[in-house]
Order: structure tokens, then sequence, then C-alpha cells
């Protein structure tokens, strides 16, 4: 049977592409709101983190109705960390949207996505997006996403995709690039026209992969996924089986099930194949398993999430200032939160070690791992991270590790120092082409650990002008050293106050982290030190108050302004034996061995 009223689409796209705006513009033009309804701007980004960065992290679904056809629409996240989203959303889908800006044109990501849609051989509309800007080159993109479609081997039916340009923020979309849209008719029409209709068995047996889950107080956890086959209804005995099985199959039964109508889920009492619905009442249920009948038990195959490439040792917090901010601080609270995330989160590891203060926490990229923490931090959690380190894997004998397709759009002038630091960071320029009069595109392939702590001298490079996104590439043998960081640390000499007199004579010696007031301890790190060192300062250090005054002694301290440091700002500048303290409250680094004696002896014996 063929559901005409029905269309599955995902929204895919490069970071900051214009995913979520598009989406909002659609969700308005299908009556999803009042006339006088106040909505907020990219009303799918939920999360608190989501609005603040203004990026999408998790991938959302929404439906719009047009012409009495439901579309189902999956929005997204563009970043590269967050791809293991994307990944399993493809298969609930019969075709993606893929939005490409007017002016940057295919980036590393939309090659990604890209090439995880050819591979399940979904139809493709290409919308190029922000087509008002006034830098955008509407000609030339569409000639290089069929580029892009020719090199990823796509076929002819793939390659004969439609063309929309549109204008999410205005809520407008034409098929030429001459001709102004008044509203999103054409891209809806294309997704009617262009997007196969569900070719589904509404009688055979019921078949469901569970893509996606979701977490409610009430209720637990909620599945999200397609039918595949037959039909699902509320206080159905189902049989729950895994494809690679890892768990045994076992029978469970639906409590409640919902459809995805708009911005909410409406209750339902049964749904045929082809929907995409959320169900609860399965307490244990996780991503990539089935839910079919109980006499007909087939599991479907779950696509293969890409593995992590980096990895950071997650600890209890052992500082002095352990336990004062925090409200889960011990190893139990820690790895309870950590394998709870892994129940949402595919593409993350969760690894014990020798002790069980510590575990071994697997990402796709350092913002991957960096959103966890911030979120654990939100929560109320207190530990400490090691420096993020890339994974090697053994490849027929030979050591290999992952490697990252790096694209920088930068000013011309920009590009010596550019070319430099990439060379020292063992990178490979692939290409090289003028973009405008001054601006020019470099593509590198480069190890994952080459860009470690690199965005920060990046954006210093090229005065904050310059544009930089990696993705994946793929592993090659191991490259040898690289040097991280040629700067060291300021170390606070004892524990206090940090004070006005303190800090002025150390600024003398490099950037600081810290203002006045702020509590340190001995071995916290409070600065940066230009000369590749480790100095240790005191920053707690008052004036001594005599009876005896000099003309001009005691003009006010002029302080520069602290350097404030984000997580991932902190990730990149720690070394191999500092560490990162989280809590709610506070991010301070801190040496591995806090004692200044104790370090000293240590590099002294190091040297002998």
């Amino acid at each position: 049977m063929i559901r005409n009223d029905l269309r599955n689409i995902a929204i895919i796209a490069h970071v900051d592409h214009g995913k979520t705006t598009l989406v909002d513009q659609m969700l308005k033009q299908a009556g999803a709101f009042r006339e006088n309804q106040v909505v907020e701007e990219r009303v799918m980004d939920s999360g608190d983190i989501e609005r603040e960065r203004g990026i999408t992290i998790l991938a959302k679904n929404t439906s719009v109705h047009y012409k009495g056809v439901k579309i189902n629409i999956v929005d997204t996240p563009g970043h590269a960390d967050f791809s293991g989203e994307v990944e399993r959303i493809l298969k609930m889908v019969d075709g993606v949207v893929l939005l490409v800006d007017a002016a940057e044109g295919p980036m590393p990501q939309t090659r990604f996505v890209l090439q995880k849609a050819l591979e399940f051989g979904h139809k493709i509309i290409i919308a190029i997006n922000k087509i008002d800007r006034p830098d955008a080159r509407l000609n030339e993109i569409g000639d290089e996403v069929l580029e892009l479609l020719l090199n990823l081997d796509a076929t002819d039916e793939q390659l004969d995709s439609p063309i929309v340009y549109c204008s999410g923020r205005a809520g407008t979309a034409s098929m030429s690039p001459n001709v102004e849209g008044k509203d999103l008719t054409p891209l809806f029409e294309q997704i009617l026209e262009h997007i196969p209709a569900p070719h589904v068995d509404t009688e055979g047996p019921t078949q469901m992969l569970v893509s996606s889950i979701d977490y409610n107080e009430y209720v637990g956890r909620i599945g999200i996924g397609r039918i595949e086959r037959g039909s699902m209804k509320v206080g159905q005995q189902v049989t729950v089986c895994d494809y690679h099985g890892n768990t045994k199959p076992y029978n469970a039964k639906l409590v409640t099930l919902y459809s995805i109508e708009e911005l909410g889920r409406q209750p339902i009492e049964q749904a045929q194949a082809g929907e995409i619905v959320c169900f609860s009442g399965i307490e244990g249920v996780t991503i990539g398993e089935t839910l079919c009948d109980p006499e007909h038990v087939e599991a479907l195959p779950f696509v293969k999430i890409s593995e992590p490439t980096v990895e950071m040792t997650f600890m209890v917090n052992d500082s002095p200032f352990a336990g004062r901010e925090g409200k889960f601080v011990t190893s139990r609270h820690l790895r309870e939160r950590l394998f709870r995330e892994l129940l949402k989160d595919v593409s993350l590891r969760v690894n014990e070690t020798d002790t069980t203060d510590a575990f071994r926490v697997c990402g796709r990229g350092e913002m991957h791992l960096s959103i966890l923490i911030e979120n654990l931090r939100r929560e109320g959690y207190e530990f400490q991270v090691g420096a993020p380190k890339a994974l090697l894997k053994e490849i027929d004998g030979k050591t290999c590790e992952p490697m990252e397709r790096m694209i920088a759009d930068v000013p011309a002038d920009a590009v010596g120092s550019i070319m430099e630091k990439m060379g020292s960071r063992k990178g490979e320029l692939v290409s090289m082409n003028p973009k405008g009069a001054d601006r020019m595109r470099l593509e590198f392939i480069i190890p994952a650990r080459g860009l470690f702590g690199y965005r920060t001298e990046f954006l210093t490079d090229t005065k904050g002008e310059g544009v930089m996104s990696s993705v994946f590439n793929g592993y090659q043998p191991y490259k040898g050293d690289i040097q991280k960081r040629t700067t060291g640390s300021l170390i606070a000499f004892e524990t206090g106050e940090a004070v006005g007199y303190g800090l002025f004579n150390a600024q003398e010696r490099g950037p600081l982290f810290i203002g006045p007031g702020t509590m340190v301890y001995e071995g916290m790190i409070v600065g940066e030190n230009p000369r590749g060192e480790d100095m240790a300062v005191n920053v707690c250090k008052k004036k001594q108050l005599t009876n005896m005054r000099a003309a001009g002694s005691d003009d006010a301290l002029r302080l520069i302004p602290p350097r404030q440091m984000s997580i991932e700002a902190a990730l990149e500048f720690i070394s191999d034996d500092e560490l990162l303290e989280i809590t709610p409250e506070s991010i301070r680094m801190r040496k591995r061995v806090l004692s200044n004696t104790e370090r000293l002896k240590k590099t002294k014996g190091g040297k002998k």
C-alpha cells in the first residue's frame, strides 16, 4: 500500500546554515500557530544550551499539514560532533532536504550528512538558503553541490535533484535564482512531488525500529520511531529484540501511543505503518531495538553508528575545595549519571578504569564531550576531567589515528600563518581556492589531536575573521609527536584569596584567568606563562603596611581584566599533567600534583 497522505523528511545541513529557522517558517505557514501567538525564534531548539549557543544538539520531530498531506519533519544537528544523531534519524525518513548556505556553499558537515543520505538511497531536494545575503553566490553554489554529488557517487536520479532557492528568515522560496518568492509554497510542492510516499504493508505483523529516545518523569522512557510494517495500538503485547543479538528478546506491553502533531504529541489509540510515533511503557527499551509481533520476531538492521574518536577521563573531584559547591560529588553519583547518558546518546562510550574513582568517556569530538560536561554541572555534579586524547586504533598491525578534514575560510593575508601552524600540527594541504577578492578557502587533512587547542590560535591569526570547521575523515597511520602547547602555566603558590597587590605583580608574568576576591589553592592554574615553563606566583600576597610613605608609591594598582575561560577554552588549554575541575559554580584548572615542592622534585628527577 502507498500512503499518499504522508511524507517523512529530514532537514540536513552544516552548522549555522539555517535549518531550524526554516522549520520555524514551515510551521508558521502551515498554520501551526495562532494569528496572534507569540513564538520564539528557533522554536525547535528547546534545550537551554541550544538556545544559548544557537546550535541544534538533539534531533527533534515535528509535523505540518499541507493540502491534506501530513509531512513529518526531523530537524537534525549540523555540528560534526553530534552526527551520531543524524545517522540514526535517516533511518526514519524517505527523503531529505539538503540545506546549503548561499555564500559559504558545501562545507565538511554538508559532505558528511549528504554521503549518509546517499548511502540510504534517499531522494534529495537541494535548498539553497539565505539567498538574501549580500555576498550570496547563487549561480556558483548549484554547481558546487552538483560537483559534491558527483564526488560522492550519486545515482543519475539523485543528480537530477530539484534546486529550491529559499530565505528561511523571510519565509520565501522560489524555483529560480532570479525570481523572488512570496512564501514557501514551492518548497512544500517539491516535497509532495519529489519525496516518495511511504510504501508499506499495513496488514502484516507489527514491526518498528526505535530510532530515538526521550525521557519523561511521569511515564519514564519514551521510544520514537517509524512503524515499518503492520499497525500498533495501545495495550498491544510486543516482543523487543535486537538485530546484533546484544540483548535477549523479551515481551512488553505498550501503555501509551502518541502521534507527533506540530510542536506537541497527541495521544492516539492506533497507528498504521509509515507513521512516526512515540510510545511509552517499556522501561528498558533503547535505540536500535525492534518492536515486533510476538508471533513473528524479526529484528530490523540498525545503522552502525560511527565510532568515537576522542577520549577523556572523568574522575571524582579531589581538590582542596571539593564538595563545597556541588550536590552530587561521589563516584557512585558520577557513574550512574554517565551510564544514564548512554541510554540516549548512541555515539558515546563509557568504560570503567582500574580505579573506582575514574571513568573513560569516549565521544565524537571536544564539543560533544564539553556539552556533556556542561549538562552535568548544570544538574549539580562536581567532578574533574583530564585533557582530551585521540583514540588510536590497530589496523593491519599498524597504529592508526583518526584524521579530520578541516576547511578554513580566511582572509588572504592570514594564509601564511595558517599554513605554518598546520605544518607543525602534521596537517596536509588538499586544496586552496580563492573566494571573492580577498579571501581564501584552504582544505587540510590533519590528525584529530592536531586540532586540539588550535581554535583560539586560529582566531588570533585571522584577527577573528576566519571560519573553520572539520569532520572525521577516516584513519591513517600515526603521524608522530605533535607539540601541543608552547606556553606554560602560572600556578598559585599558596591557598587563600587572590588580592589586587598579588595579582598586580603576577600579571607582569603573563595573562591571568582570575580577578581579585577569587579563592585559590596551591597548585591551581591562575594564568598563562608565555615563556613555555610552569611558574609559581603568589596571588595572595598583601602589601606590607608601614608608617613610611614615599611620594607616588600608593598610586592605584591597574589590573588588566582577566581572560574568562569557557569549558571548551579550558579543555584546549590544559596539558597532560593538568586537570579541569568542574563544579556548578566554577571552572578551575589545576595541576595533577598540587604541591609545588613535589612537582619540582618530579621535574628535576625527570631531567636527571
